[in-house]
């Protein structure tokens, strides 16, 4: 009967070690999972996880039926954590204040429909919300929620917790797409970050899915002024 006590990252750990030793050099194929997990005397399953993960990493090539081999070029991939606005705001000394401007359920516009894979005409819940740092304005988030993907999300009160917030802390996400870019304030972003219509803002815009089906598409307006930074 395999171990359980041999874990994924044990595995994880052995397979970047021959990796570098050369003992599986870059576009050589690997042994079949099965065997594998015979070597270490674990589940299958486990040695998929171990190399599953290498392969997020860019490390591994890992393809239906053709099998497992060493990237001949690894390329480490970037990820991005989702933050909490309100995390993000308390952890740079600041005080944080969030206010709900807009709670309904209405059809989606065509970009957050193109963007989800919606039809013309699908209903999604809209929020709108500024978030502020030190009674300053920090973000204004404009959201749209497909329900049918997350239908405990019509019971939050999003009076209390922002929509950001919840879902970060109660809803996984398999996919995800991210563009920022610069973009020149509107009136209604300019009254509500506080700034002249036309002033330049930093923009974030995301959409989650799990699976195929669509989570939320939200644009997200800062400050000019605003810097991301995030981990490589």
């Amino acid at each position: 009967m395999p171990s359980e006590t041999v874990t994924w990252q044990a595995i994880q750990a052995e397979v970047m070690d021959r990796i570098r030793r050369r003992i599986w050099a870059p576009g050589d194929l690997l042994p079949h999972d099965d065997k594998l997990a015979l070597e270490f005397g674990c589940a299958r399953a486990t040695v998929s996880r171990a190399l599953r993960e290498l392969a997020d990493m860019g490390l591994l090539d890992r393809r239906r039926k053709a099998g497992t081999r060493v990237a001949t070029s690894p390329v480490r991939k970037a990820t991005l954590e989702i933050p909490v606005i309100r995390s993000e705001i308390e952890a740079r000394g600041a005080r944080y204040g969030y206010a709900l401007i807009t709670r309904e359920t209405a059809s989606a516009p065509l970009q957050a429909r193109s963007v989800m894979g919606l039809p013309e005409g699908a209903e999604l819940l809209h929020i709108v919300a500024l978030h502020l740092a030190d009674d300053a304005p920090w973000c204004l988030e404009d959201r749209w929620i497909d329900l049918t993907t997350v239908p405990a999300m019509a019971e939050v009160d999003l009076g209390r917790i922002s929509a950001n917030q919840w879902l970060v802390e109660n809803v996984s996400y398999t996919l995800g797409t991210l563009a920022l870019t610069a973009a020149l304030a509107d009136h209604a972003t300019a009254e509500a970050l506080r700034c002249a219509p036309g002033a330049a803002v930093f923009v974030i815009e995301r959409a989650t899915f799990l699976h195929d089906a669509p989570i939320t598409w939200v644009r997200q307006s800062h400050p000019g002024s605003f810097r991301l930074t995030t981990s490589l």
